[in-house]
């Protein structure tokens, strides 16, 4: 069966814009909250209401019982960690994703953030991460195939020595948190969907020190890595145009 792979008109770009600048704002201002001795909890109830306060809804909070408005996963956690009582010591990673539904249309965002004093190793997992998002939203250009972003991301993060989770992956986003296509942080070039301008995609490579393999706790929620090793996470909401890749959801510095 073929996928059928919304496009936005542009008005629906116009709005996803600015959803995608007040989601990067909200984000901005969880990441000068998140400092060693604060709760998942705390950081969770300030995201709500900064939520709140723009004028938006939690595009998490309720989606199939999830029970929170942002999802932090901690260390080894990949994704979906649940906020509660832990505090965070200065050894922490901490994953943030967040997303919202603004004026009916959504947008979603994440990042890893290093606490303090963490091993070198697991600093390069981090940035590696991050620059492995970079190198696929490069590959979200017109007419390239939907894999070439899977292939840029899964080829930099393994010639730097790490490992992409293959059980999660980025999607479509737009009138619905999820939409057509799933995209895998792995796969082989010049496969897949051709891009065409207005397709709009939330690009999240999911990578792990050590093996990809993931398990989920018995929260039915928060997942895992097999072998116990840190995992870190990046995502941005892009638009694919004319001109190129457009971020959405840009931090600024």
């Amino acid at each position: 069966m073929r996928t059928v792979i919304p496009l936005k008109s542009q008005n629906d770009l116009e709005i996803l814009r600015e959803a995608g600048r007040i989601l990067a704002g909200i984000m901005q201002k969880l990441e000068g909250r998140v400092n060693p001795g604060i709760s998942t909890a705390e950081i969770d109830s300030l995201a709500e209401k900064l939520i709140r306060e723009a004028g938006c809804k939690s595009a998490f909070k309720g989606y199939k019982g999830y029970p929170a408005a942002v999802c932090i996963s901690l260390n080894e956690e990949v994704v979906h960690g649940i906020p509660g009582p832990r505090i965070l010591t200065d050894k922490d990673i901490i994953s943030l994703d967040v997303g919202i539904e603004y004026q009916g249309y959504f947008s979603d965002v994440a990042v890893t953030l290093a606490l303090g004093r963490i091993e070198p190793r697991t600093k390069k997992l981090i940035e590696v991460a991050k620059k492995a998002l970079s190198e696929g939203i490069k590959q979200a250009a017109v007419n390239n195939h939907l894999f070439d972003i899977s292939y840029a991301v899964q080829e930099y993060v393994e010639e730097n020595g790490f490992s992409v989770v293959r059980d999660f992956v980025g999607h479509g986003i737009g009138r619905e948190l999820h939409e057509e296509p799933e995209i895998p942080n792995f796969g082989q070039p010049h496969r897949g969907a051709i891009l065409r301008s207005g397709m709009v995609l939330a690009i999240e490579p999911m990578v792990n020190m050590g093996t990809w393999e993931t398990r989920i706790l018995d929260n039915g929620w928060t997942a895992v890595t097999k072998d116990g090793l840190p995992s870190a996470h990046f995502e941005h909401t892009i638009a694919v145009t004319d001109e190129g890749p457009e971020i959405l959801t840009r931090l600024n510095g």
